[in-house]
């Protein structure tokens, strides 16, 4: 079957059978192959390496339409691109998944031992762990699948291995006993980040403790089974309540035991008492001030989440039966002097749902002042941007008051730390074993995060100097989530700037969080997730790409299925309109720039502006503004407009005419497609397929310019002006309830001399007769140099005031709207400056609708 008959059968785009042969072409040419040697200025992109353990949810399809988008962007610029995937380890996630599968076996992972559980995990990650990747090619992610990596490949593990050897050399990494925060659940640390902070109703505890030689002392805590580890009771030096109590003893309620009362600036005058109990095992503060003075750390609670033997005869009670136990004694005491309701923050661990426990523990502490000032200075000196700008305050307010980071984590799954210990306890930091018997590696493995931190540069095969590495490091472009702001890419900056000696890319884009339609966070357990290959399923890759681009902005935004709908009316929009154009142009037109007639002129000029504004929203990543600019022009001035204009033409039988009509058609539908094929890939490759003149895979062509489009600003104004004009008398039809075929009698003033060569046009495209003599009836305005249409018909004024009034009314009450919030100098100085924005177009818009208005009215009462 010829090209033309296939189109001719094709009446609809029809995405799943397209999708995947397409991509398959794409697949065969090789197409996403990167080559460090070939030609081109390098562009890189390393995708946020998914969790092996995960599926593709919304936030990976957003993330993947904006990298996608860049990389297909770039690679029609002629750019030698490189778009990295690969997955990572997840050590928490991971283990914790394999676990729950030996749970259902009835074992556990100490039933395997360590060696048989990795193996297990190994097996598993081959078995499930490029099920995610697999689906980004359903989105049509054009990313080098040659290259997937994973986080602890060989190569990989010993990048790793190398910056924590290297880290120990330079005295940034250290061991010390430190508080840190404990998940029960998972038996291991993890870092502040990974802790979740939630607000929670407890009671705040009034306790009085002796003072040795008389009095009492009353302190407040939520916990009263951490007085168990208490070592001393501090108050503010200027406290004067307690001045006279600096120096002696108290008793620690249910132990007995005798601590001093200190002095300490730490202490909150104003927060319950004014005197808090020290309990350095149980507490940051409190860890730092029995540090500066000199006290010892007891724990009440062990790495179990049960009670030690400070209290013998209730060793190893839960935490809460503790907490009831204590309170019972304390009240048995006379100890216990009030009972608070308390709402407060407390700490919750990401992964196990559970509370944290702060607990001393002896790890591996990676010290950060050195490693962020460098990666501060980058950020201030605008080298490395982020959009939007104002994201950057998250990442510097953490990286000013950094802390040293606890690098170790007590897991089984992940990279192991190169320390080797002797038998006599001593240590050595190296990648190999060291020579001679009983040397032991350390059974912690490093925090997910240290070895995702290097993934800029290590999955271009760092510390070899590959050619990949010379070629695509630094980078370009990091897409990721506000979350990981602080967990991920502060890290890669320190890191990059330390170990590859540079800046690991230049702009960090954060793209939005899509949350559920009602507002809620987007969730499998709480029945709000919305899978993204069931939104592909149903309405196609191009439709689930740019409903998703269109709902990217910067601020966080409710998924609206209704964006994803429109897409696919877009896809079949374009797949009608270029069948139009294909099955009726003259057989031997070519796209050219072919200005025979104004229209002709005036679409080419659109055309231009058009790619003038999308480039410029692609290169500042606004890619919400440059769906509505695509859709627009697409929609409403090629087929609203331009092909209902021509269609006589392309129909009729003026070779001359059919000829120019043919090859603008066909050019505007060519650069559409261009502009187009980074958003939607799929239908745009296709339809390309079928144009004349053109050849190879678009994915391949040269991204759209201006070059060779002829601006036509005179045609631009006259044509915009008629396209005004028929606007206007068809509103004039609704608003006097007239039918769309209710003849109407258009006249034009006598200075329209540049809309009399558009009569015709204008007739058309209005369905309205045009006269010479001047006639009486409402005025349409027209811009300045052109001219004034006055329409008349049967019944044209009979409801048309009424309603005219009201939607005068009604537009003026929207301004008023708008203005009262930009009067109101908290909201201009507080709101994002797109919401400010939107709404001074607001009050713009309004204006102009209120001011056409007033217009039309005055000019139904004149006549």
């Amino acid at each position: 079957m010829d090209r033309r008959a296939e189109l001719e059968e094709r009446t609809r785009y029809e995405a799943p059978e397209v999708e995947g042969r397409v991509f398959a072409a794409w697949s065969t040419a090789d197409l996403f192959t990167a080559d460090p040697s070939a030609p081109g200025e390098p562009y890189c992109i390393a995708l946020p390496p998914p969790n092996v353990t995960g599926s593709l949810h919304m936030g990976h399809a957003l993330n993947g339409a904006v990298q996608d988008l860049l990389i297909r962007w770039r690679r029609m610029q002629g750019r030698n691109v490189l778009w990295q995937p690969g997955t990572d380890h997840a050590g928490i996630a991971t283990q914790m998944v394999v676990e729950r599968g030996l749970a259902k076996e009835g074992k556990t992972r100490h039933d395997l031992g360590r060696e048989a559980f990795v193996e297990r995990v190994w097996k598993w990650r081959e078995e499930t762990g490029s099920t995610i990747i697999e689906q980004y090619k359903r989105l049509g992610a054009s990313m080098d699948y040659s290259r997937e990596r994973f986080t602890m490949d060989d190569d990989y593990a010993l990048a790793v291995q190398d910056v924590f050897v290297e880290l120990y050399a330079r005295g940034y990494v250290y061991r010390d006993n430190y508080l840190v925060n404990w998940s029960v659940p998972l038996a291991t640390a993890i870092s502040d980040l990974e802790v979740e902070h939630k607000d929670v109703d407890d009671v705040l505890y009034e306790v009085a403790y002796p003072v040795e030689g008389g009095g009492e002392i009353v302190i407040a805590t939520v916990r009263p089974v951490t007085i168990l580890a208490d070592v001393a009771i501090a108050v503010h030096p200027d406290d004067p309540r307690y001045r006279e109590l600096v120096g002696r003893q108290a008793v620690v309620p249910l132990v007995g035991r005798l601590v001093p009362i200190i002095a300490d600036e730490r202490v909150e005058i104003g927060f319950g008492t004014g005197a808090l109990k020290i309990t350095p095992g149980h507490d940051p503060v409190d860890f730092e001030v029995a540090r500066d003075h000199g006290l010892a750390t007891l724990s009440a609670i062990g790495p179990d989440g049960l009670l030690t033997d400070l209290l013998p005869e209730w060793a190893g009670l839960t935490a809460e039966a503790g907490h009831l136990r204590a309170v019972e004694r304390l009240r048995e005491e006379g100890a216990l002097r009030e009972e608070t309701p308390y709402r407060h923050s407390v700490g919750f661990c990401q992964r196990s749902g559970a509370r944290i426990e702060p607990l001393v523990s002896l790890q591996w502490f990676c010290r950060m002042d050195e490693l962020a000032k460098p990666a501060i200075d980058v950020v201030k000196a605008r080298t490395v941007r982020f959009h939007p700008e104002r994201m950057e305050k998250i990442y510097l307010d953490w990286m000013e008051a950094i802390r040293p980071w606890c690098v170790s984590r007590q897991l089984w799954w992940g990279h192991r730390l190169p320390v080797w210990f002797a038998p006599d306890g001593s240590h050595v930091v190296q990648v190999a074993r060291p020579d001679g018997d009983g040397w032991e590696q350390s059974t912690d493995v490093l925090d997910t995060w240290f070895s995702s931190a290097l993934w800029p540069y290590a999955t271009l095969g760092w510390p070899q100097q590959t050619p990949e590495l010379a070629q695509w490091y630094p980078g370009n472009v990091l897409v990721t989530g506000r979350d990981i702001i602080n967990l991920w890419v502060a890290r890669m900056i320190m890191t990059g700037i330390a170990f590859a000696d540079g800046i690991p890319f230049t702009d960090v884009y954060i793209n939005s969080t899509i949350q559920a339609a009602d507002g809620r966070r987007m969730s499998k357990s709480l029945g709000t997730g919305v899978d993204p290959l069931d939104l592909i399923d149903r309405y196609g890759a191009d439709a689930t790409r740019y409903g998703l681009l269109k709902m990217c902005s910067t601020q966080d935004v409710r998924f609206a299925e209704g964006m994803i709908d429109e897409g696919r009316g877009l896809a079949n929009k374009l797949w009608n309109a270029s069948r139009l154009v294909l099955l009726n142009a003259d057989p031997e037109a070519l796209p050219a720039p072919n200005g025979l007639e104004a229209v002709d002129r005036w679409i080419l000029d659109r055309l231009a502006a058009t790619i003038d504004s999308v480039t410029a929203d692609y290169e500042a990543f606004q890619f919400s503004a440059a769906t509505k600019t695509l859709y627009s022009f697409a929609w409403n001035e090629l087929c609203d407009w331009y092909l209902e204009a021509i269609k006589a033409r392309l129909y009729g039988d003026d070779a001359l005419s059919k000829r120019a009509a043919s090859e603008t058609a066909l050019l505007v539908i060519q650069r559409l497609l261009g502009l187009l094929h980074p958003m939607c890939p799929f239908v745009t490759e296709e339809l390309w397929s079928f144009l004349p003149g053109t050849s190879g895979l678009l994915a391949t062509s040269a991204f759209p310019t201006t070059d060779g489009i002829p601006r036509d600003a005179t045609a631009a104004t006259t044509v915009a002006a008629v396209i005004q004009a028929v606007t206007g008398a068809r509103r004039l039809r609704q608003d006097a309830d007239l039918g769309p075929r209710a003849p109407l009698i258009a006249t034009l003033s006598n200075d329209a001399g540049a809309l009399q060569a558009e009569a015709q046009l204008l007739a058309a495209l209005g369905a309205i007769e045009l006269v010479d003599t001047v006639a009486v009836g409402p005025a349409v305005p027209l811009p300045a140099g052109a001219a004034t249409l006055f329409i008349q018909g049967d019944g044209l004024a009979g409801k048309l005031r009424d309603r005219l009034a009201k939607r005068l009314d009604e537009a003026r009450s929207e301004q008023r709207k708008a203005d009262g919030k930009l009067a109101n100098a908290k909201f201009v100085e507080r709101a994002p400056d797109d919401v400010v924005a939107e709404e001074r177009e607001r009050s713009e818009r309004f204006g102009r609708d209120a001011a056409e208005l007033e217009a039309q009215l005055v000019a139904l009462d004149a006549g």
